[in-house]
């Protein structure tokens, strides 16, 4: 038996485990078992969240990672997306050609009134349409509801219905896009913004909310663009469009109800409002009054 203290001419010395070693590491040429081997997990390209390796679906915004854009797994995705953004805020990617909206499909709501294949957004180029599919609530693009299978092109900024449901177009480069005069000096504004340019408001006995041009969709709930905090009211319980002249007011389906004038309205009933129309939701009571007072 050798000693392996001793030097040894010609064969190659064998390693003693326990010893020291100076110079370069002897070379291995089988796997270690217990050897602890690094594995990165997979980062979303789109919402960032980090994903336990082999998952092929993202668990945050449900991203299919073999349809992903090539990209660094630590920095912005090569092309922007455009998204949909819905009540809480989350972006929903919308990928190339078709993207099917609905309980089931390639962008799922789990939402009561939502259909399970309510509506389609086709995405070509920079061109995108929204087509309803015969849904039970109906499809809503900028408060107008769509008819089964018409086709409408959307806009930036758009904001879509899926039976109450409110998505917003986000296209890539809009949000927190900073415009900047040419030269990059800083113009002064001819006076300070205000809060009170609104061409009409909600008003109720204690308070008054604003109302823009568009829909307005009014609930319990933060996220609305009028919070009623009050327990008769449902988290999205309606929707006050205002055009240049007229306003209108529809129930989404709301738990207990709107009452106009003391009658109750049916669910999407869009009903055209007077200027002494007053709004019942539970004991609270409300009346639209325009900015200039005649619309």
């Amino acid at each position: 038996m050798s000693d392996l203290n001793r030097t040894m001419i010609g064969a190659s010395p064998r390693v003693d485990a326990n010893r020291t070693l100076m110079g370069a590491p002897p070379m291995v040429a089988d796997p270690v078992v217990n050897a602890t081997i690094t594995i990165k997990p997979v980062q979303c390209p789109v919402c960032k969240t980090f994903n336990p390796v082999g998952l092929a679906v993202c668990v945050e915004c449900g991203l299919i990672f073999d349809r992903a854009l090539p990209d660094d797994a630590f920095g912005a995705p090569s092309v922007r997306l455009p998204v949909l953004v819905d009540e809480n805020g989350r972006e929903h990617p919308l990928r190339p050609g078709e993207n099917v909206l609905g309980r089931q499909g390639d962008l799922v709501f789990e939402d009561g009134r939502v259909s399970r294949r309510h509506s389609r957004l086709v995405l070509s180029g920079a061109t995108i349409t929204l087509e309803d599919l015969g849904s039970t609530n109906g499809t809503k693009l900028g408060g107008q509801r769509l008819a089964a299978g018409e086709v409408r092109t959307l806009t930036a900024a758009d904001e879509i219905s899926l039976g109450g449901l409110i998505l917003r177009l986000s296209l890539p480069g809009e949000s927190g896009k900073t415009s900047l005069p040419m030269g990059g000096k800083t113009q002064a504004i001819a006076a300070a913004p205000t809060v009170d340019d609104a061409p009409a408001w909600l008003q109720g006995a204690d308070e008054k909310w604003p109302l823009r041009r568009g829909v307005n969709a009014f609930g319990r709930r933060d996220g609305n663009a009028i919070v009623i905090a009050d327990p008769f009211v449902s988290s999205r319980h309606g929707e006050i469009e205002l055009t240049d002249t007229e306003v209108f007011l529809t129930d989404i389906g709301s738990t207990n109800g709107t009452r106009l004038n003391g009658a109750k309205l049916s669910p999407e009933q869009r009903t055209r409002l007077e200027p002494s129309d007053v709004i019942q939701l539970g004991q609270l009571e409300f009346r639209i009054v325009w900015a200039n007072a005649v619309p």
